[in-house]
């Protein structure tokens, strides 16, 4: 029960903060944060607590398996025994001889080009407008916006945007600031299964989580990007022709050469990043001792974020742990997080911590994903750039709000 209680006043402290440092606090959206809060909370419910949802979730694990399968048989073809294929020798160990460029993270490739092919039989579009118009009725914003929130849970922060490419000069300050923070708050669909794979061995139904986690971010990001940057208007607005395909094969390829792109993205941060860390750490070796053990990067880490943690409902004596996760989620990325969420030690996080790190980290808001919202965005409308700056800059905090948002609610309910 305190730990519920401390999950609540998480709750009203994410709003509070949101209040704080709100451009205008006399223009409190109360409609929007009810109707917000209510959504999380109702959706939570049905999909988690409820028995039939519940075990339809975690049955899509299924889903990942079948996909790391079919993956598993394309990256055996074309690396051979690094992609898992058969070796010409004798492997005394094979945990050793596994590669994570080659042999899990092609999974994002295999998925880019699948939700190419959805999006071109016209099967994600429908699902896309059906989401818009939820959270257009329920929330109280505009049509192009709302389908641009929507798009990105499918997706991602910079395809999304490109669906309402017309109206992205017509959106005022107020929607221009929810598309962001969404964007923020959330994770693309070409990811979902890759994070799912890290995580299922540590936290059942691990797909199932992180669907719901993304899909309870859209209401949590439009309510704090409407309390930080309040604004009553409608920009209305349909989808615009920017991802067509000419053919099932354009969308294969197409989606192929997207995932590409992401997959390298993905292999040379994970290189660098790791990197940095380790420099960082051979650094800190020669500082002092702090209470008898040597610094780190992920003990500093550890000490900055685990009253933040800690509000979201994990207990104080996990909180450093949690706490240091969340700074490589903020510092460096969700993707590094979860690696470091799944290699955990058993006792480290209790069931109930864990659960709710991968709700809370399960979004985009991190330094890189910032500058790559800037260089899309104001690519799209150069002549927005001096607002598009600020204002990406400022979704780092709403977006973390935001997710962190969605990490308190899941902390508040019963297991």
């Amino acid at each position: 029960m305190l730990l519920h209680a401390q999950s609540a006043l998480g709750i009203v402290a994410i709003l509070t903060l949101a209040w704080v440092v709100s451009e205008n606090r006399r223009a409190f959206p109360v409609r929007t944060v009810l109707a917000g809060l209510a959504l999380q909370v109702v959706l939570a419910l049905l999909l988690l607590k409820i028995p039939v949802a519940r075990d339809v979730l975690f049955s899509l694990n299924g889903v990942v398996d079948a996909l790391m399968e079919a993956t598993r048989a394309g990256t055996a073809f074309v690396f051979g025994y690094a992609g898992g294929g058969d070796t010409p020798f004798a492997v005394t160990n094979p945990r050793a001889l596994g590669s994570f460029a080659f042999q899990i993270l092609p999974l994002v490739i295999v998925i880019s080009a699948l939700a190419a092919l959805l999006w071109h039989w016209r099967i994600l579009p429908v699902i896309v407008r059906a989401f818009a118009f939820v959270l257009r009725k329920l929330m109280g914003i505009g049509g192009a916006v709302g389908l641009g929130a929507a798009a990105t849970f499918f997706l991602g922060m910079i395809e999304a945007p490109l669906l309402i490419r017309p109206y992205l000069a017509k959106l005022s300050r107020s929607e221009l600031f929810v598309l962001f923070t969404v964007g923020l708050a959330t994770v693309a669909g070409t990811v979902f299964v890759l994070y799912a794979s890290i995580l299922e061995p540590v936290i059942p139904g691990a797909l199932g989580h992180i669907l719901v986690a993304s899909l309870l971010s859209l209401p949590s990001g439009i309510l704090i990007a409407r309390i930080m940057i309040p604004g009553a208007e409608e920009t209305e607005g349909d989808a615009a022709t920017a991802l067509n395909y000419r053919s099932s094969m354009d969308a294969v390829a197409r989606g192929t050469a997207d995932g590409l792109q992401l997959w390298l993205g993905i292999v040379a941060m994970l290189l660098v990043m790791v990197a940095l860390v380790a420099l960082a750490d051979i650094v800190l070796k020669h500082f002092p001792d702090a209470w008898g053990t040597p610094l780190t990067v992920e003990r500093i880490f550890g000490w900055i974020f685990a009253p933040v943690v800690w509000l979201y409902g994990v207990p104080w004596e996990k909180a450093a742990t949690a706490g240091a996760l969340m700074g490589d989620k903020t510092i460096l990325n969700e993707f590094v997080a979860y690696l470091k969420l799944a290699s955990l030690p058993p006792d480290a996080l209790d069931p109930r911590s864990r659960l709710i790190m991968l709700y809370a980290m399960c979004g985009f808001a991190n330094f890189g994903s910032v500058g790559i919202l800037i260089a899309g965005v104001g690519g799209l409308v150069p002549e927005r750039r001096d607002e598009v700056v600020p204002l990406a800059l400022r979704a780092l905090l709403s977006g973390t709000m935001a997710s962190g948002l969605t990490g308190a609610i899941i902390g508040l309910l019963p297991l």
